[in-house]
C-alpha cells in the first residue's frame, strides 16, 4: 500500500525527468543539441519553446541541478494535491512558459528551472496563505534547501535565464491564491464549527422571518 502510494506521488515527477535524461542522450548519442527549440521571446518560431525547453538542457551538471528539485518539489505537489496535481502542475508549466516567451531576453531560454521555481513557489505561498500545518512544514522545507533560489530571479549572473525563474516564481503565486480554498485546509476547532453552525442557523432563521413577512 505505501509503495503504491509513493509511485503515486512520484510518477509524474519521475516521467517528466526521465524525458529530460532522454532528450539529453539522444542529443548525446547524435551529437547535437536542440537548443534551437528553447524559447525565443516575443518570436513566433519562438512558441514551440514553451512546451520543449523545460525538457532540453545544456550539459548534465545543467539536468541533474533540476532533476532533484523537480522530483523532491514534484513529489510534494502530488502529496498535497492529490487529485489536482496534473492540473496544477500543466497550469505551472505553462504559464511560466508564457510570461517567459513574453518577459525574456531575445535568446533562446532553454531548461527545467521555471517550473522548479513554479514548484517551489507555489509549495511556499500555498503554506504561507493556508497556515495548514503539513503545508506550512513544507514551506519551511523548502526554504531550508532551496531560499538561496530566491538570487535567481535578479539578472546577476551571467548565462542564467532569471527571466525564466522570475516567470517560475510569479506562476507559483498565483497559482497558490488561485488554489487557496482547494487541496489541504487548515484543522477546525470545535468552538470554530460551532460559531458556523450558529451563524448558519442564525441566517437560516433570518430568512424564514422575512419570508413570513412577505406573505
Amino acid at each position: 500500500m505505501k509503495n503504491k502510494r509513493l509511485f503515486n506521488v512520484l510518477k509524474i515527477p519521475l516521467l517528466f525527468v526521465t524525458l529530460m535524461w532522454i532528450v539529453k542522450l539522444i542529443e548525446l548519442y547524435f551529437c547535437t543539441t536542440f537548443y534551437a527549440h528553447g524559447v525565443l521571446p516575443r518570436s513566433i518560431s519562438g512558441l514551440q519553446g514553451i512546451l520543449f525547453s523545460p525538457f532540453i538542457h545544456q550539459d548534465f551538471s545543467h539536468l541533474l541541478n533540476n532533476t532533484y528539485p523537480l522530483v523532491i518539489l514534484g513529489g510534494m505537489l502530488f502529496y498535497f494535491y492529490k487529485k489536482l496535481g496534473l492540473q496544477i502542475f500543466l497550469w505551472l508549466f505553462f504559464i511560466a512558459g508564457i510570461w517567459l516567451w513574453a518577459i525574456g531576453r531575445p535568446n533562446f531560454h532553454i531548461g527545467a528551472s521555471g517550473v522548479v521555481y513554479a514548484l517551489a513557489s507555489f509549495i511556499f505561498f500555498s503554506g504561507l496563505i493556508k497556515k495548514q500545518t503539513k503545508l506550512s512544514a513544507a514551506s519551511l522545507l523548502v526554504i531550508f534547501l532551496y531560499g538561496s533560489m530566491i538570487w535567481g530571479v535578479l539578472p546577476i549572473y551571467d548565462g542564467v535565464s532569471w527571466e525564466g525563474h522570475l516567470a517560475g516564481l510569479l506562476a507559483g503565486l498565483l497559482m497558490a491564491i488561485f488554489y487557496r480554498k482547494e487541496g489541504p485546509q487548515p484543522k477546525k476547532y470545535q468552538w470554530e464549527i460551532e460559531e458556523e453552525l450558529e451563524k448558519e442557523m442564525a441566517e437560516n432563521n433570518d430568512v424564514n422571518i422575512k419570508y413570513f413577512y412577505k406573505e
